[in-house]
């Protein structure tokens, strides 16, 4: 049975946190199918990564965040759906990445592989996720008011659009975060998963947030556990306990 580093469950949790958060904001934006497809964004950097023999979260980055300014871009000037910007950036970066990743290097950037990681990455993955969390938490009320009405969030002097692209940021460096676990396949999926069940639980915006960031706390540490105990792969686990976890969800009363 292979033992579970304390450091990397720590920075599991803590993007686990990132994801939970974010992930309430997608599904409100009825971006749940979107944003499982941006994180594919991610393959091309890995590829691109790995033939320069860089660490493939650095491409990842550099292509999530890249990929990112071409989807808000393009939404403001065409006047598309984010949806269905992000379902043309992600076909096109599945099959760049598809070419410059193959065999084994292509399945771990889709599926993930988490090994051992160094001080310098734990250190920069806290404050990451912490980043992410603080924005969140920060500009809920904001992010809210512009979903609900533009006109609204205007006349409070909330700049919707500079919004919009923090919180897409945010989405992105929060998919960053996860690829070591769960690849660029999964990764998607614990921002969802998480987020749909605790909208069915929760019957406010806060409490939606904690029920959604303690789902995805709690799917990632007991995957992780199952997969070093089973001898298998981490990010499968993981989003199955998510799954469990909104499965059981339907069968909760809710809240009035």
């Amino acid at each position: 049975m292979a033992t579970v580093d304390p450091a990397s469950l720590t920075l599991a949790a803590a993007m686990a946190c990132a994801a939970g958060l974010v992930g309430c904001f997608a599904v409100m934006r009825r971006m749940t199918l979107a944003a499982d497809a941006l994180s594919h964004v991610a393959l091309p950097g890995i590829g691109i990564a790995l033939l320069l023999r860089i660490h493939p979260a650095f491409g990842a980055a550099a292509a999530l965040f890249l990929g990112t300014l071409l989807v808000w871009s393009l939404e403001r000037r065409t006047r598309f759906s984010t949806e269905a910007v992000i379902g043309v950036v992600f076909s096109a970066s599945l099959a760049l990445g598809s070419l410059l990743a193959s065999g084994e290097e292509l399945i771990e950037a889709l599926l993930g592989r988490p090994g051992a990681l160094s001080r310098t990455e734990i250190v920069i993955g806290l404050l990451a996720a912490a980043a992410v969390v603080v924005f969140i938490l920060r500009a809920k009320d904001r992010l809210v008011v512009a979903l609900v009405s533009p006109d609204i969030a205007r006349t409070a002097g909330i700049d919707a659009p500079r919004l919009d692209l923090l919180y897409l940021m945010a989405f992105a460096l929060t998919v960053a975060l996860g690829l070591r676990y769960l690849g660029a396949l999964l990764m998607g999926s614990l921002v969802i998963i998480p987020a749909v069940a605790a909208k069915r639980l929760a019957s406010s915006l806060r409490g939606m947030l904690a029920a959604s960031v303690a789902i995805a706390v709690f799917s990632t540490l007991a995957g992780t556990v199952l997969a070093s105990r089973l001898g298998r792969e981490t990010g499968p686990l993981i989003i199955l306990t998510a799954a469990a976890c909104f499965f059981l969800s339907l069968f909760v009363p809710r809240e009035a």
